[in-house]
Formats: structure tokens, sequence, C-alpha cells
């Protein structure tokens, strides 16, 4: 089959497409390399990978591709709690502008699409473990930090009145926090910058108190998830949480892997306002309810939390070794 993966030389895009090139498929990749890099794709490329640089709100450019593809995995957005406070504009008008091109294409050629949604449409949900069906409660419109969430739940409004008015095959997962190779620690993504932070004996800096709480699915087990959904009919038109149930405090993470990369690094705490912005608001607890999932899939985490840490500790000191130290602080 040929695929369509939007955002696909990002982190978990790369890695989706690596996986169905090695199933024997063909991809094709749309993506404008603003978060994404080149380099995540290059070992795919004349091998089963085509991509192609340009922006998803390019309506003549997606129609295109989509027309070629069988099917299209949507990944593209901004990523990232930095970059959604720094340019919300941008957030809001790439997450919701860009699936409607997306959707409006695959439902002129009938093409099945999973789109990727986020946690954090459960905002300050109480109920936890978070449940598809779990009502939402959001906060005010003049934290930046909300623009995310209301545009991706905007996201899935349209995707559902698409399969509610046409029946276009389209599925919705909402990720949680993915982890692997390849993320980068540049938008504020944790787990990479805890463990670069000790690999450089450096303090880890932790925002808040600590005390927020996170569960940490790995990227193959993600992207095992989204071509499994993606290929289930009875799928379509509905939601599923795709990540870990696995619990743990920030704090906690910051002292596992302080302990797991053998350093001394000082555990330092940052107040939201210094990280982010003035009265950022965070989540307390975000935790999946996986029942749905593993009932359409029969899905189960293949790694524990000290699994996956050993992967990324394992990965970051590669990747620290082969840099080398004249620009390894740029």
């Amino acid at each position: 089959m040929r695929y369509l993966i939007t955002g696909g030389s990002g982190f978990i895009g790369s890695h989706l497409g690596e996986r169905l090139v090695n199933e024997g498929h063909e991809v094709i990749v749309i993506d404008d390399l603003s978060t994404g890099s080149q380099e995540n794709v290059a070992h795919l490329e004349g091998k089963g990978l085509t991509l192609i640089v340009g922006s998803i709100m390019e309506n003549g450019l997606v129609t295109e591709y989509v027309k070629q593809a069988d099917a299209v995995f949507h990944l593209a957005s901004a990523v990232g709690v930095k970059l959604i406070i720094d340019e919300p504009v941008k957030t809001i008008e790439t997450i919701v502008g860009g699936t409607d091109v997306v959707l409006r294409a695959c439902a002129r050629y009938r093409r099945p699409v999973l789109i990727t949604s986020s946690s954090e449409v459960y905002g300050k949900g109480s109920r936890v473990p978070f449940r598809e069906d779990d009502d939402r409660i959001m906060g005010p419109t003049q934290q930046r930090r909300w623009s995310y969430a209301c545009a991706k739940a905007v996201d899935e409004f349209l995707s559902l009145a698409h399969w509610y008015e046409s029946r276009l095959p389209v599925v919705i997962v909402r990720l949680f926090n993915t982890v692997g190779p390849r993320q980068t620690g540049q938008y504020g993504m944790v787990v990479p910058r805890f463990i670069r932070q000790a690999l450089r004996g450096e303090p880890i800096t932790v925002y808040g108190d600590g005390q927020q709480s996170r569960c940490f699915a790995h990227v193959h087990d993600v992207v095992g998830a989204l071509i499994q959904l993606m290929r289930y009919p009875q799928a379509r038109g509905q939601i599923f949480n795709v990540g870990n149930d696995e619990e743990i405090t920030i704090l906690g993470l910051a002292e596992r892997i302080r302990e797991m990369t053998g350093g001394r690094s000082e555990i330092v705490f940052v107040p939201y306002e210094e990280a982010y912005a003035q009265g950022f608001d965070d989540m307390r607890r975000r935790v999946p309810d996986l029942s749905k999932l593993k009932a359409m899939i029969g899905y189960e985490p293949t790694r524990d939390l000290t699994a996956i840490l050993k992967d990324l500790i394992a990965y970051e000191s590669t990747t620290r070794q082969a840099i080398p130290a004249a620009t390894r602080s740029r």
C-alpha cells in the first residue's frame, strides 16, 4: 500500500514511516521541517519513502498527494508547550487549518485517515484515568496554554462531522506523552531534557513543585497502535486513548533518571512563570484509560518506564558521543 504521513519527518512520524517501509509499504511524507528534520528520514529516502518539503496549509499540494495515497496518517501539528506558548497564532492556524485541508482532501477521494489528537483535550478534568467519553474542563482563553487543547478539540469535532455527514473513514487518537529516540527537548519535552541535563552533569530543572504526574509510552508501542487502528474498519468514527498507564510524578522521574545515569546532578525547581509565562496553568495528573483500545486491538504496552528510560539513556549517550565536543553546547 501507499501511505501519506503529514508531519512524517518529526519524532513520531519518522518512526511510523520507518515501520511502514520495513513492512514493505510505500510512504510519502509531507513536512515543512519546522519542527521535524530531514535527518530523521534520510535513511529511508530512496528505499520506499519520499519526502515532500511543504506545508499542510497548501491545499493543492495536500490534495495531490492524498489522491496518490491509499490511506493518510495526519500527524502534522505544533508540538511542545514552549512552542505553543511562544507562537499561539501558528499553533491555532496550523492545527485547525491544516486538519481542515487534510480532511477535505480525504473526503474528496474517500481516503481513510487517522487524525492524531492529544491528551490535552481533557483539560482540567478531575476524573482519572481519563476516558474517551469524559466531560472536558478548559482553562480561560486568556491563557495561551489552552489554545492547543481547544484547537485539537476542534479537530476532533470536524473529523467526526465528516464521519457523520459522509461516513469519511476517520479514526481519532488522543496521544498521551510519547517518548523515544529522535525526540528533541527543544520544545519543552521533559524526558529528553532531563536525560541530557543528567548526562552533562547539569542541574535537572523541574518545573513547578514536581508533584504533577504523567505517563510515558514508548514510540514503538504508539506507532504499532496507530497502524493497527488504521487497519480496523470497526475503529472508524471513534476516538481512542493511546499511551501507557504507568504513572510517575515529574520529581520522581527526575530522581529516577539521575539514579539511572549514575550522575549527581542537583534537582532544581523552576517556577512555571519563569519556564513559560505568567499565570501558566498545568494539569496535575494525566493518566489514560486504555480499556477501549485494548478491547479494539488487544493493545498492551511492551515496555515499562524503566525499560523506556534505559533505551533513551543509551540513545542519548550514543548520540552525544557522536557529536563533536565543540558543538555539543550549541
